[in-house]
């Protein structure tokens, strides 16, 4: 079973976007070659569940951190690689020599590139794998999650074939049977060796990207529970994409499965949650995240409703759109996944009246899941007053601060119901009603 996520909660966390440069994905997107991009793609695609997987993934990347490693392959070099691999050769040494003697005849009578490509292909395949022999050179120390990764690429590099390719001078023409032998064997004989090696380079292209950017953001290794222990616990937990962030603790666990944060309009309620499900995604994908330190429980899925929109193609209002993904999520949560739930301002599109009724009764039956852990913002703060009672629930709040009468956000998180009642100084802040007033008697 994988880890679910839908494109909702994708689109609001903002996770994936190659091309949108407030994206996490682009946070990331630091490789080189082609096939490093290919393979990060994949990892935030398809997060891990295993907490055994994880874990070694992470150390894998806190691995390169700490060697400082640099990717050392010319990624042009590496396009050329993959197209002569892919371009395949014949079965057999001799059906490769009579490949080559006809390109070399048609390059003679009609100028074909064929003979040309392949010799290309052959140097660029030469290159790398002495790049890869002296990158596999440069590590030591390497992790008990890596060491079996490690061993089988220096076998491969081993080969006495592999070890003889890369002292090749390659600026002396080769024998066009010596030649012929080379392009059997790598692309066909020693092809899944040679994908294998190809896939170490592109791997380690992300690791050294991941990882850099750990480094320079301050950025921590997350470590993994089994699901059994139902926790989340996070200290200097930030939104990674946005610098100088304020950290703060987070922490769920069985005891307390509901986390009912409070706030005023533009206290930092949102980011705090979005920073949360970022920070559980990118852990589940063995990433760093931004926090200096955090512990999870793995999950099965993550789920958020943050920027619940109308639906005009399916004839749904704002509020009958909240109450359809309220509905997913209850579908999921009985379906005894253990999951991460968030949900922003429940039921903003309906009166005040409902809107607590509605929160209230959510929040109160969400309690009850103990396997799961579940987040719940509001600025209805009667509806903390009326479930203060529930010992599943722990309650925070984002304060604000009032200075020359007009407010100031810390985004620091507090223990407790928030009490800020700021809209309307806001709105009279601002001259809403002064201009208004103004137009009215003109």
């Amino acid at each position: 079973m994988s880890f679910h996520i839908d494109r909702q909660t994708r689109e609001e966390l903002n996770l994936s976007g190659k091309f949108r440069t407030d994206s996490v994905y682009h946070l990331f997107n630091k490789v080189k070659s082609q096939g490093g991009a290919q393979m990060l793609d994949e990892m935030f695609r398809s997060p891990l569940e295993d907490a055994e997987a994880i874990n070694a993934r992470s150390s894998i990347i806190r691995y390169f951190q700490e060697q400082a490693l640099t990717f050392t392959f010319d990624p042009q070099q590496l396009a050329d690689v993959r197209e002569y691999i892919d371009s395949g050769t014949g079965n057999s040494e001799l059906l490769a020599l009579g490949n080559l003697l006809v390109k070399m005849a048609l390059s003679s009578l009609v100028h074909d590139e064929g003979l040309k490509k392949i010799v290309q292909g052959l140097h660029a395949a030469i290159g790398t794998l002495r790049s890869c022999r002296e990158f596999i050179g440069r590590m030591g120390n390497i992790p008990a999650a890596y060491e079996a990764r490690i061993a089988d690429v220096r076998e491969i590099m081993a080969d006495k074939t592999i070890v003889q390719l890369c002292e090749i001078d390659i600026y002396r023409a080769l024998p066009l049977q010596k030649m012929a032998s080379y392009d059997y064997f790598l692309r066909s004989k020693f092809r899944n060796k040679i994908e294998k090696v190809l896939s170490f380079i592109y791997e380690a292209d992300v690791f050294i990207a991941v990882s850099d950017v750990a480094r320079t953001r301050g950025f921590a290794y997350a470590e993994a529970k089994p699901a059994s222990a139902n926790l989340f616990s996070a200290t200097d937990l930030r939104h990674p994409a946005i610098e100088g962030a304020v950290g703060n603790t987070v922490k769920m666990d069985t005891g307390n499965n509901v986390f009912f944060l409070t706030g005023a309009n533009m206290a930092g309620k949102s980011t705090l949650m979005k920073a949360i499900g970022i920070g559980l995604y990118l852990a589940h994908m063995g990433f760093p995240v931004a926090a200096s330190e955090l512990t999870f429980s793995v999950r099965q899925g993550l789920y958020t409703s943050i920027n619940t929109a109308d639906n005009i193609g399916l004839g749904y209002s704002h509020f009958y759109a909240e109450v359809m993904r309220v509905k997913e999520a209850a579908d999921a949560v009985a379906s005894g996944k253990n999951l991460l739930l968030i949900f922003d301002e429940l039921f903003k599109g309906t009166n005040v009246k409902d809107a607590y009724d509605g929160t209230l009764a959510v929040t109160a039956a969400f309690a009850e899941y103990r396997n799961c852990l579940f987040i719940v913002s509001t600025h209805i703060i009667e509806v903390g007053a009326a479930l203060m009672e529930n010992k599943h629930i722990n309650f925070e709040y984002m304060p604000t601060v009032m200075e020359n009468g007009r407010p100031r956000y810390t985004y620091q998180l507090k223990k407790g119901i928030t009490e800020d009642r700021q809209g309307m100084m806001i709105i009279e802040n601002e001259g809403i009603l002064e201009l208004i007033t103004q137009g009215v008697r003109s």
